[in-house]
């Protein structure tokens, strides 16, 4: 077997920890960040789109965001898209620009985001392991078609293995690292 297919899986495994970050980086910290808002989607002249195609988010402040749409005709939208989510944010309309006052978390609303956190990890730990299992799978149809050799096989599955353990430190690191943030007062 050449390298190729470890490759491929490897290129996979990195798209399954980018796809992690990106829903940890939706879970509501103390702090403000664009990431919490703006995928939202926002019914606006006749379709559904996220809001980050609709304005310019920006962070003037730790517990502040500020939203200028680019149309004013969808600031009611925008609005309403905010205070129908469920991340329980009021948002302030000027007319022009929307603020969303991010407030603190309270320690049970820490226990309770943690606890996605784990299981967001878990589920990404999961996606990995399902991939070195089609990996695993593939070489042992290969060796019973005589395509590799079994010393091959044993060779590329220690490589798989080294290269799934990896991946799943990488992802506890990044459970680690959004869980330290999620704690932070």
């Amino acid at each position: 077997m050449s390298e190729q297919p470890l490759h491929n899986i490897e290129q996979k495994m990195r798209k399954s920890v980018e796809v992690l970050q990106k829903e940890l980086s939706t879970i509501r910290t103390g702090r403000a960040s664009p990431g919490l808002i703006e995928h939202l989607k926002v019914e606006y002249a006749g379709s559904t789109l996220p809001l980050n195609q609709l304005a310019g988010i920006s962070v003037p402040g730790p517990n502040l965001l500020v939203i200028q749409p680019w149309d004013r005709g969808g600031i009611m939208s925008i609005e309403k898209a905010i205070l129908t989510s469920d991340l329980g944010l009021n948002p302030t309309n000027d007319g022009r620009v929307i603020r969303v006052n991010i407030p603190p978390l309270t320690e049970e609303r820490r226990q309770e985001l943690i606890k996605v956190v784990r299981r967001r990890v878990e589920e990404g730990k999961v996606a990995i392991r399902n991939l070195r299992r089609e990996v695993m799978d593939e070489l042992k149809v290969q060796e019973k078609n005589k395509e590799i050799s079994q010393d091959e096989h044993k060779r590329t599955q220690g490589q798989l293995q080294k290269v799934t353990d990896s991946f799943i430190a990488e992802i506890e690191l990044v459970g680690q690292d959004k869980e330290k943030e999620v704690m932070e007062v």
